[in-house]
């Protein structure tokens, strides 16, 4: 009987939050799949299947339209301006941001020698699966909906390994190399023609609370590259443009235009004879 009671106070407990917290429909999910969706229309190499023309496509934008606005009604707080208008906007960036995905793709085929085209960049590369899902969502963000932009980068965080805050600001292209381990904080300005690495942080110097609402990480100015776990923090830091920053990097103030940055570490050889065999550890 205890054990009948303890169930349905929980099951209380859960329904008074659920009113409280949760939207009417399954946001989350439906976000992942718009997305995707969105996706597979502007880029055919995401689709399963291949258009039989443009009524076809013009049907499926239009199908999405009224599905992203379905989904703004249901989310939380997001009442800016309404869900209709916001789905209009986005849709009239639609073609701007199309271009610059193909931008992006391009600057990764030319810097990447291993890539064959930019049809193999498009299809394999998580560097520009993580792109394209980050400008869809800046779209959002920028438009003042709440959550949904951040559902869609953590999305593309949970596939590829980079994650990006839909809150930065990126120019075009931007070239994101193998990808894995990049983070990229909220309030980072990004110029254009810039190359990321793996692991890189362009990150905060303070994680409190109070500081939400100011900038708080650093900008990177055009034509950077920013090598193989480099660390750049503080909104008050700017990278120069056409710097490179080497890996490694622990970076947390301004750097002038044209520098090059590097931490020196000395790696001793040593021959088997110096060693008197080698060294064999036991722990």
């Amino acid at each position: 009987m205890k054990k009948k009671t303890g169930m349905k106070n929980l099951a209380r407990s859960l329904k008074q939050k659920q009113s409280l917290h949760g939207p009417i429909l399954p946001v989350k999910a439906e976000s992942h799949r718009f997305a995707e969706d969105l996706l597979e229309i502007l880029f055919p190499h995401f689709s399963r299947r291949k258009h039989s023309g443009l009524g076809e496509i013009q049907s499926r934008l239009a199908a999405l339209q009224i599905r992203i606005d379905k989904l703004l009604k249901a989310i939380p707080h997001a009442r800016n301006m309404p869900a209709r208008e916001i789905t209009d906007q986005f849709f009239g960036k639609l073609p701007g941001l199309y271009d610059s995905l193909w931008r992006d793709a391009e600057a990764i085929n030319r810097g990447d020698p291993a890539s064959e085209n930019v049809e193999e960049v498009v299809l394999a590369y998580p560097g520009f699966l993580a792109i394209a899902m980050y400008r869809i969502a800046h779209e959002f963000n920028l438009l003042g909906v709440p959550i949904f932009p951040r559902l869609l980068t953590e999305y593309a965080h949970q596939l590829t390994g980079v994650d990006i805050h839909p809150g930065a600001r990126i120019g075009t292209p931007l070239f994101i190399d193998h990808g894995t381990g990049i983070v990229i904080g909220e309030t980072t300005t990004i110029g254009n023609n810039v190359k990321i690495y793996q692991g890189v942080t362009l990150g905060a110097l303070s994680v409190d609370k109070s500081l939400a609402n100011t900038k708080r990480h650093p900008t990177i100015e055009d034509n950077v590259i920013i090598y193989a776990h480099a660390v750049i923090l503080g909104g008050n830091t700017v990278i120069g443009h056409d710097s490179v920053i080497g890996g490694n990097s622990w970076v947390t103030r301004s750097i002038p235009p044209f520098s090059y940055v590097y931490q020196e570490i000395k790696v001793n050889v040593h021959t088997p004879d110096e060693t008197n065999g080698g060294v064999d550890f036991v722990i």
